[in-house]
């Protein structure tokens, strides 16, 4: 393979991301991160209250991607994709919106199901070298939804989306039967995969294991106690309070919680006592995909 470069665009129901990675041939690393930029658009907000875009947020949106568009154009991108997730998913106006965006941009962007977004975070396997032999649940919890992909003697098993996420929670537009089947899903699995590990990806566990007091560093783990203690600092904190004692941005400070709450069920379900953490999400997934399909097509790998 030649020197490539790569960009993912994640329109999550949080934040906005653009990562640009570039491949060379000559470094072992391969995907090399150039830029990351996280931009609060704060989607699901709109979505999950009011069951559209509001006009000020798409007109934000629409001027974010013309801003994307000319940094990839810096960087001198080969290969982009741009993936809508759970907000733009619900949005009345969602298809709407990303015409225009491609008509004012020329950004095209799909608005993608759960199910290919949970595959999309499993490609996070590929930068992340975790022991084969082991079963892992890679969990991506994000504004609408929490994607959950099963990994067990280095083969994927099984591919689930649920539209339950840190936003949906806060707005209180989760509905039960959607926690009914976690609850079925993660208990059928705990009951055939024992030793399971979480590895976490998200801005939210990213931040969490940060905090932590207690962790390894060698292989970015903590374990789901430390999770827990956490989780009870911050809970009875006003979103101000969390803000000033743990140096947490207004947009980290609200969805901790929730984002705090899921992880903790997925680990109770499942019985996992440890999660690492490799600072990986969607956007990766997304290059790491572009980039095994380069070369597959070169008969690399």
């Amino acid at each position: 393979m030649k020197d490539k470069t790569y960009a993912a665009i994640d329109i999550g129901s949080n934040a906005v991301r653009l990562l640009i990675k570039k491949y060379e041939k000559d470094d072992e690393q391969h995907l090399k991160k150039m830029l990351l930029l996280r931009v609060p658009l704060r989607l699901g907000f709109d979505v999950f209250a009011k069951g559209k875009v509001s006009q000020k947020k798409a007109e934000n949106l629409i001027r974010l991607m013309k801003a994307y568009r000319q940094l990839m154009r810096i960087y001198d991108v080969d290969e982009l994709r741009a993936c809508a997730t759970s907000a733009m998913r619900d949005a009345e106006n969602g298809k709407e919106l990303i015409k225009e965006i491609e008509d004012k941009t020329g950004i095209k962007i799909e608005i993608i199901a759960g199910e290919e977004e949970a595959k999309i975070v499993y490609y996070n396997h590929i930068e992340y070298n975790g022991a084969p032999d082991g079963n892992y649940l890679y969990v991506d919890v994000g504004g609408g939804s929490t994607e959950i992909n099963l990994l067990a003697h280095g083969e994927l098993q099984e591919s689930l989306s649920f539209n339950i996420g840190t936003v949906r929670i806060l707005t209180d537009k989760v509905k039960g039967d959607e926690w009914t089947r976690l609850n079925e899903e993660l208990t059928k699995i705990a009951s055939q995969y024992k030793d399971i590990v979480i590895i976490g990806s998200g801005g939210n566990i990213n931040k969490l294991y940060k905090l932590a007091k207690s962790k390894n560093e060698e292989d970015n783990s903590f374990s789901v106690n430390e999770l827990s203690r956490m989780y009870h600092l911050l809970k009875p904190l006003s979103v101000e309070e969390r803000m000033k004692k743990y140096d947490l941005k207004p947009d980290r400070a609200d969805v901790i919680i929730p984002a705090s709450e899921i992880f903790l069920t997925v680990a109770s379900l499942t019985g996992a006592q440890k999660i690492v953490v490799p600072v990986i999400g969607v956007a990766d997934g997304i290059i790491d995909g572009l980039f095994e399909a380069d070369r597959d097509d070169k008969g690399e790998g």
